[in-house]
């Protein structure tokens, strides 16, 4: 079986963008978002010879701030967007060569819900349906099935404008099933969306890839790529920076875990001992609170109450934050995920 998606060297040059006018915001060709501080009048560098490969049943994400290069990716891999040097495939097709062969096997649902208005939930189905050739004897039931699966069973005949945001984007993903497509790919599927609805969202992408569905989605949230997906990419200006599972990565964060300790008394006068412990590093004092990374946690942290001890401090509370994928980014981008 040929892995869902693969490409290599992949590379996409945006042209020049206009020169903008002053107080308006940073370039956008279509949907694709462009790094906001790109200069007028210089091409635009969306994706760097980029390589991945993710096998059939996998849910994978791309992880990146906005401008890194994760919508441009999906709009190669969706056919939306035509490389300017490397190679795409899906399903083993080339989205240059077959983009109709692509576009029979993969369900998108965009950032932004973009459903047909005019018509009611089911009509926005059935219309999708027809587009792939599928007769209304059979569309209508999966229709029907897939809104009853999203929680939309009761809002067929409800014109789109009728539907929460929530509701809208789980509109989209059953339009985005309706033709039965090995892959879904989703972009930012819960920008905007508020937290209730996001959990929700979250549940029915479980469900879907517990199916044996794959499923490949972006986004900047760091919470929601860690609880959903089975690997992960980091990307930033176009270019892979990591890439493993959530644990994985986390691991890879430097500084070890960081160890909290509340003391009985000013934490200051203790840096210098707890500096020259083995294995601890980035050493930091507010208060009461003495803070230390270390990569031997249990050690570390009887050296520490051994130090405080020493010192005449009580140690009242003790408090661990493993690694995580934000310290990670931070080290191989040298900036916060925004």
């Amino acid at each position: 079986m040929p892995p869902a998606i693969e490409t290599r060297g992949l590379r996409k040059v945006y042209p020049a963008p206009p020169t903008r006018r002053r107080g308006t915001r940073g370039p956008q060709i279509g949907p694709v978002s462009l790094p906001s501080g790109a200069p007028p009048g210089k091409e635009i560098l969306a994706l760097d010879g980029l390589d991945l490969e993710v096998p059939a049943g996998e849910f994978f994400g791309l992880l990146g701030p906005n401008g890194a290069g994760k919508t441009t990716t999906i709009g190669v891999l969706t056919t939306r967007v035509r490389p300017t040097a490397g190679s795409a495939a899906v399903a083993g097709i080339d989205v240059s060569a077959n983009p109709v062969g692509v576009k029979q096997r993969i369900g998108v649902v965009p950032q932004r819900p973009n459903p047909d208005r005019q018509l009611t939930a089911i009509q926005n189905l059935l219309f999708h349906a027809a587009y792939f050739g599928i007769q209304r004897a059979d569309s209508l039931p999966r229709a029907q099935a897939l809104l009853d699966q999203l929680g939309l069973g009761d809002r067929g005949e409800s014109k789109v404008d009728q539907l929460s945001g929530g509701q809208q984007q789980r509109l989209m993903i059953a339009r985005a099933l309706i033709h039965e497509p090995e892959i879904l790919f989703l972009d930012e599927p819960t920008v905007g969306l508020d937290p209730q609805a996001r959990l929700d969202l979250w549940d029915i992408l479980r469900s879907l890839h517990g199916q044996g569905r794959t499923i490949i989605m972006t986004t900047h949230y760091m919470e929601e790529a860690d609880r959903l997906c089975d690997r992960l990419a980091i990307i930033d200006r176009g270019k892979l920076l990591a890439l493993d599972t959530p644990a994985g990565l986390r691991s890879r964060a430097p500084g070890g875990t960081l160890v909290e300790v509340t003391l009985d008394g000013d934490a200051a006068p203790l840096l210098p001992a707890v500096q020259a412990l083995p294995g601890v590093n980035r050493v930091s004092a507010s208060g009461p609170k003495l803070s230390a990374y270390a990569q031997r946690v249990g050690e570390a942290i009887a050296d520490l109450i051994r130090a405080t001890e020493q010192a005449g401090r009580l140690p009242l509370d003790i408090r661990l934050t493993p690694p995580s994928l934000e310290t990670l980014f931070v080290s191989l981008t040298g900036r916060k995920l925004d």
